[in-house]
């Protein structure tokens, strides 16, 4: 089969994108190097240009609503919170610290000062309306509530301004501040820093791996320099498009991980398949050219496959999940580019070199040939030695597993399904502050808010009413709605420019299940005139109907998509459904410990985070997605060599041994490093991305470890030559239209003085 392979594959020219990377590779890197530098200067600062919202539905009553109240009542939707601690100031009658003679007149002076300052507006206080959502239960503390109005980034730099002339010691109070916007500002901040030293931990870890995997750390190095070539032209691609559109900073923690991941795989798989067209005698032209005719193909098909995963989260209208979309697309294709321009021509410069500085020499030192040899009697220390005893084991694995194929299906299967139980009891919730970490200042804030107020200030169910009415009818619609199951307490209203809104205080949770259906029974609860409702528990039910509607329209873009991609590279009906079904079991395990882990608290200690009792919900369409992409990137790896045996030999159970044993170690590896890369993600001080870095991590060992070793083995065991099965209009279609890795005959004179037809010839005739 090696000479059938050789023949097929021979040194031939290749297309013009093949040639133009091996005929100049000097200028390919030039040019690369030029660009990476453009990309460093115009992705700087990006992260400033970010928010770290995104969750609600831009469309719906809620958003209306809340952009309605901030234009008319700038007070109603305050989010910045000023905590004032009286402590044990001194009191008469048995009055509460807070209204001390003293207190009072230093929190008068401070909201006065407030309310002076350009770019704050609705400045109210508990001194100013003694209201008792304002004051806490104990008399201690009590709120000052503004706002800071304008674009998100624009609001941050107005807090960072004023924030320290409040914080602190004022006369006989403590000042600590709060709010929406105060959480949002540190959690961006927590996200930076915590991406840096993600960065700091991968990286290095990375490299060390990928000296393990190669042996060489020439070979090592190539990877990661890719992978550091997509993160920089991501993140300049996002400060362009943070120009147009609202850009998540959490999309910068998948730009990392995709980055260095799917880098890493690419380049395995090409530095991988450069070093086996060595090591079988081809020169360093001729290895570049078939890795690229074969190798190449893949890559990019499987670059399609993830960046359509990534893609289906553009049919959502939240822009915490578009954000994902941008930079999962632009992360992939620049990954797959760089693989397939900045590698090959890497590979030409270096040849045999790349081989260079074989740190696993050092392991083999003092031991005899034999002992150093692979089995065959071949030294170790060369190529064709290392390449021949690569992958045995997992050759016999396979076969292990074919042989009891029925036994390892269901056993994997039921396991699987095991371990996603959890996930039937999933509640779905919106991030708040305990988001961070808590220390974190502003967390502190709101937790003596949650805890020690009669009614979280900011947290209610907020009633736009619009149109005119009688202050009879305002107070009759009070009256009914403050009677609804789950109503603390309706007040109200407050008027101005022929509107007015009601603060309706919830029982129980800000967002919890109460909360959710007095929204429901607030919209259709009969009114003189246009209502419209909002707040925390109104944006969450919006949020997630907006989710339900369009979650079938992605399922499907990601479904229909992977089923014609795989078809290309197959040319069976058998093996996409397959690689959908057995991708979407993978992710079982995935989505049960996120509910296991961080829904129901176990080992929040361990990880040190606050768990809310709920998911999200953003959070499982966004894992759902990547973990998909990823799974099929790895099955790409694998289906290609399965299918390229199966072209030339025509036997199936030998071609998923073949694919297997040498792709096994290749997936394993690169899983591995990706779960490096997304535990690093997983050490954030922020919930959300450590639940997406440690979800993602476990969904892909499970896929390389268990999926692809024992269930993808397993089942084509099991369906037999029907695996390749396709009726012959798409046969046919395939024939025309298919790609695959033995799909490259030389298209011109190799140079070496080989007839072409007659390897074409040879070809046809082993297929």
């Amino acid at each position: 089969m090696s000479e059938v392979k050789k023949t097929a594959s021979g040194g031939g020219r290749g297309g013009g994108w093949t040639r133009f990377v091996t005929a100049r590779p000097r200028l390919t890197l030039l040019v690369a190097l030029v660009l990476t530098a453009l990309a460093v200067l115009a992705g700087g600062g990006v992260a400033d240009r970010m928010g770290s919202g995104g969750w609600e539905d831009p469309a719906a009553e809620s958003t209306y609503a809340t952009k309605a109240l901030e234009r008319q009542f700038p007070g109603s939707q305050p989010n910045v919170l000023l905590l004032v601690d009286a402590g044990d100031a001194p009191t008469t009658g048995g009055a509460a610290a807070v209204d001390a003679p003293a207190v009072a007149a230093e929190a008068r002076k401070l909201a006065e000062r407030l309310d002076a300052e350009p770019d704050v507006e609705g400045v109210g206080s508990y001194w100013s309306t003694g209201s008792p959502a304002l004051r806490s239960e104990d008399g201690r503390q009590a709120v000052i509530a503004a706002r800071i109005p304008g674009e998100e980034k624009d609001a941050a730099a107005v807090l960072d301004r004023i924030a320290p002339a409040y914080r602190g010691t004022h006369g006989p109070v403590e000042v600590s501040l709060g709010g929406g916007l105060a959480v949002r500002h540190e959690m961006q901040t927590v996200i930076q820093e915590d991406l840096l030293r993600a960065e700091l931990i991968a990286l290095p870890v990375t490299l060390v791996l990928l000296v393990m995997v190669f042996g060489s750390a020439v070979a090592a190095l190539l990877p990661l320099g890719v992978g550091i070539v997509a993160i920089l032209g991501t993140n300049a691609v996002l400060r362009g498009i943070t120009e147009f559109t609202d850009v998540s900073v959490f999309a910068q923690n998948l730009t990392t991980a995709l980055g260095l991941g799917l880098a890493i795989d690419y380049a395995l798989f090409v530095v991988r398949r450069y070093r086996e067209e060595l090591a079988a005698g081809a020169d360093t032209y001729t290895a570049v050219r078939t890795t690229l005719r074969t190798a190449g193909r893949t890559v990019l098909f499987s670059a399609l496959t993830v960046a359509v995963s990534l893609a289906a989260m553009l049919v959502f209208p939240q822009y915490f999940l578009r954000s994902f979309a941008y930079a999962g697309i632009a992360v992939v294709l620049l990954a797959a580019t760089a693989a397939l321009t900045l590698l090959p021509a890497a590979l030409v410069l270096l040849g045999d070199r790349v081989n260079a500085l074989d740190l696993r020499r050092l392991l083999r030192r003092g031991r005899s040939p034999k002992e150093a040899g692979d089995g065959t009697g071949r030294d170790a220390g060369t190529d064709a030695g290392r390449d021949a005893g690569d992958g045995a084991g997992w050759g016999r694995a396979a076969a292990l597993v074919m042989r009891r194929a029925p036994v390892f299906a269901v056993v994997t299967t039921t396991g699987l399904v095991l371990l996603g139980l959890p996930f039937l009891g999933v509640k779905f919730g919106t991030a708040d502050d305990r988001q961070l970490p808590v220390s974190a200042s502003s967390r502190v804030v709101q937790d003596q808010l949650r805890d020690g107020f009669p009614g979280n200030p900011g947290g209610g169910i907020t009633v736009l009413a619009e149109g005119t009415a009688t202050p009879a009818q305002y107070a009759d619609y009070r009256e009914r709605i403050s009677a609804l199951d789950g109503v603390a307490r309706a007040e109200g209203p407050v008027t101005g420019g022929g509107a007015a809104y009601f603060t309706v205080v919830p029982d129980g949770e800000t967002v919890g299940a109460d909360a959710q259906r007095v929204v429901g029974e607030l919209r259709t609860a009969e009114a003189p005139f246009a209502t419209s409702v909002t707040g925390p528990a109104a944006v969450l039910v919006d949020s997630k109907d907006a989710i339900a509607e369009r979650l079938p329209w992605a399922a499907g873009i990601i479904v229909l998509v992977t089923l014609l991609l795989v078809f290309l590279l197959t040319g069976s009906v058998v093996v996409p459904v397959q690689a959908v079904l057995l991708n979407a079991l993978s992710l079982t395990a995935m989505f049960g410990a996120v509910v296991w882990v961080f829904q129901e608290g176990h080992l929040a200690g361990f990880l040190g985070f606050t768990s809310t009792g709920d998911i999200e919900t953003t959070l499982p369409v966004l894992m759902f997605c990547v973990a998909f992409g990823l799974s099929m990137d790895y099955g790409v790896f694998l289906l290609s060599r399965i299918k390229e045996e199966y072209d030339a030999t025509g036997d199936h159970e030998r071609s998923v041994r073949f694919g297997l044993r040498h792709t096994g170690g290749l997936i394993t590896a690169a899983a591995v490093i990706l779960a490096v890369v997304m535990v690093a993600i997983g050490t954030s001080r922020v919930t959300n991305t450590k639940m997406l870095g440690l979800g993602v991590a476990l969904a892909v060992l499970m896929d390389a470890m268990v999926v692809r070793s024992l269930l993808v083995p397993s089942v084509m065991k099991l369906t037999g030559r029907l695996t390749w099965w396709a009726p012959g209009p798409l046969r046919r279609f395939h024939d025309r239209f298919g790609i695959s890795e033995a799909d490259a005959p030389a298209d011109a004179d190799t140079g070496t003085g080989t007839d072409t037809g007659t390897g074409e010839r040879e070809y046809s005739a082993a297929r």
